[in-house]
């Protein structure tokens, strides 16, 4: 029998592509068509991974970042020896599917990342490689290489044009990330057309002047240059390498090759049935010979390269056990032994100090610093503004392109490109991260943190400079809708802090849990007061009774968040004085404290009772707790250049406000 070609090879992914989008009637053919003959020779030559344990640590990892073209990922998976049937293929972009409309983390094994939003695939892969580095410098010993992998990306000119691929691409060529290999599809089709007219780059130049090998003018439908370019990516020693390949979108569609509409739309049975002959496919849909599946299944050569790996590390695990450990921990996610002892002390720490005037960026440093000393998995970072988020602890230490010891990323200015980083960290394991800028910069990254929601990435965003207290900087700098926009976010669990012991909270359940954290630390100073024990279990419920006046029913509650404690504690003391019992009640976390029993809300915000919430940010969140008569103040406009106390008076902020509200609400 003759073995099959390459090209028949790669016409399996073809014709599964075009049968699938042709029966869906929905879906993005151009891509997978075009890049066939690259994928063809990336997965059968280079790509190093085992169908059978995709998660196997010290695999290749491969991003299609763009993911519209997730019929390529797909047919690859499948064709390899994936757990990903043909019924699985026909059932693309159906409900409950393992084969969505784009590649999603956790929906089908195999798909390293969730790809689709363009740029940021590629951003998840910088932070991919970036996490192969950081651990293969940590664990490697002589002749022990257990973290030894290539991370694989594909491209398209929409994932070129987003900014956040240039923020990551830059990094990575300052940073040398050589076992990072991207390949450009260039076929200069987008939705609207021919690119030529909005998409001039010169892609092979830029990416040399950002510090990257680049193998430019490869024609990826030829398969020994496409190989010659890979093995040329290998050989980088201290670049990234770009492979620009020039393609031709929907190759073998005599009709739409080449143009927009094989982009995103299905052939048509006619045209499935020209390119069916155009290119010698003599099969009927969705069947693949028994020879080419053979052809390109990988099962065989995953669980040698797998079981060769094992050996190593069984051998590296006689020589340095407990490096050996430490690495089996960081793979599973787990935190070390003496986290909870750690996080004990810090709680007996507070307790036992006398309350002090302090920004709360600051002591949320003092918190973090101490569980970033005892969890060396963590990898921080901040967009250029460490010295004033106070990301940068004692315990940091800046990660260079020479030096990969450290535990700190200057990303510089890059905020998206920063968060899309630690996605691609924390998907690849062994990792985690935490970034940092100001709150109000966030829009520039929300995707990214959105994604990471999506994902349930266990990745930390710090973010201070939370409110109209950053003053004199003006309303470019202050955020009013940021919290809101994130607390929105599915999944998300954001933590505005008031004090020290829950800025510890906070970090604490930021590093326990198995998906994304917002932390709000403020550059103004908090309020000043003493918590007791009890108020642990509270603040880790999200929400809690701070203090309460002697008889058992309040007249009102007030209600705060983060720096806002101190109008709800001087508003309390104004109407204690007037006779009027009242209840102030922190949310440090109102997405941790919606999730709580009715019961429990009921208890803490006293069910009925009129209750004041304060916030300086956008109030429209707060209105869900509300359990009887009540307001909101808050920050409905933008703020002003000021001091940040004159802007709180401006904008009504104060405890003299809480307290007109408190008694306008008991007439």
């Amino acid at each position: 029998m003759t073995s099959p070609s390459r090209r028949d090879l790669a016409n399996a992914i073809r014709f599964l592509t075009a049968d699938v989008v042709q029966q869906a009637s929905s879906g993005h053919p151009g891509t997978a068509m075009g890049m066939a003959d690259i994928a063809e020779v990336l997965w059968n030559g280079f790509l190093k991974h085992n169908p059978a344990n995709p998660k196997w640590s010290n695999r290749d990892r491969f991003v299609q970042s763009n993911g519209h073209g997730s019929m390529l990922i797909y047919s690859l998976l499948h064709l390899s020896g994936y757990d990903l049937t043909v019924q699985d293929l026909r059932d693309h972009r159906k409900l409950h599917s393992k084969t969505p409309g784009h590649p999603e983390l956790g929906i089908t094994d195999g798909v390293e990342t969730t790809t689709g939003p363009l740029g940021q695939g590629f951003a998840n892969a910088v932070g991919m490689a970036f996490a192969e580095k950081k651990l293969a410098t940590e664990f490697n010993r002589d002749g022990f290489p257990i973290v030894d992998h290539f991370t694989y990306v594909f491209v398209g000119d929409g994932c070129l044009m987003e900014g956040v691929a240039q923020e990551a691409a830059s990094l990575a060529g300052s940073l040398g990330l050589n076992k990072l290999i991207a390949v450009y599809d260039d076929n200069n089709i987008s939705i609207d057309g021919e690119v030529g007219a909005w998409f001039a780059d010169d892609t092979a130049a830029r990416f040399r002047s950002l510090g990257w090998n680049v193998v430019a003018d490869v024609d990826g439908h030829d398969s020994n240059a496409v190989a010659s370019a890979f093995e040329a990516a290998h050989r980088s020693q201290d670049k990234p390498t770009m492979i620009c390949c020039k393609t031709i979108i929907g190759f073998g569609s005599p009709n739409k090759q080449g143009k927009e509409e094989v982009h995103g739309s299905p052939l048509g049975i006619e045209e499935v049935a020209l390119t069916r002959k155009s290119l010698g496919w003599d099969h009927p849909a969705f069947f693949v010979p028994a020879e080419i599946l053979q052809g390109w299944n990988a099962l065989a050569k995953g669980e040698a390269a797998e079981s060769r790996w094992n050996e190593l590390f069984a051998d590296y695990s006689k020589s340095y056990p407990e490096l050996a450990a430490e690495f089996s921990r960081r793979n599973a996610g787990e935190l070390p032994k003496n986290f909870d002892a750690v996080v004990a002390a810090e709680v007996a720490r507070i307790l036992a100090s006398d309350p002090a005037k302090q920004p709360l960026r600051k002591g949320s440093n003092r918190v973090a610093t101490k569980l970033i000393e005892n969890t060396p998995e963590v990898i921080g970072g901040s967009a250029d503004v460490s010295v004033s988020t106070l990301a940068w602890t004692s315990a940091s230490r800046s990660i260079t392109k020479d030096d990969f010891a450290g535990n700190f990323v200057h990303y510089g200015v890059r905020e998206f490109g920063m968060s899309a980083m630690m996605n691609g960290m924390a998907a690849h394991g062994g990792l985690l991260p935490y970034g940092s800028c100001y709150l109000v910069f966030s829009d520039y990254s929300r995707n990214a943190v959105r994604l990471a929601s999506l994902m349930g990435l266990r990745a930390i965003f710090l973010y201070t400079h939370d409110s109209i207290g950053v003053g004199e900087d003006g309303p470019t700098h202050q955020p009013c809708e940021q919290m809101l926009a994130l607390r929105a976010i599915p999944g998300m669990s954001l933590w505005r802090p008031g004090s020290e012991l829950e800025a510890l909270a906070a970090w604490e359940a930021a590093f326990k849990r198995k998906a994304p954290t917002v932390i709000v630390a403020a550059r103004q100073d908090g309020a000043v007061f003493a918590h007791r024990p009890e108020h642990l279990d509270g603040i880790r419920r999200g929400g809690y009774v701070l203090r309460q006046s002697s008889r058992e029913t309040p007249d009102v509650v007030l209600v705060g968040t983060g720096s806002e404690l101190a109008q709800i504690i001087a508003a309390g003391d104004q109407l204690e004085q007037q006779g009027k019992s009242v209840r102030l009640v922190s949310i440090p976390n109102g997405n941790i404290f919606a999730a709580q029993d009715k019961a429990y809300q009921d208890e803490v915000l006293s069910f009925g009772t009129p209750a004041v919430f304060v916030e300086a940010a956008s109030p429209l969140y707060w209105y869900q707790f509300l359990k009887g008569p009540g307001t909101v103040v808050g920050v409905d406009r933008f703020g002003e250049s000021a001091t940040g106390p004159e802007l709180y008076r401006l904008l009504n902020i104060t405890a003299e406000r809480v307290v007109a509200e408190a008694i306008a609400l008991l007439g």
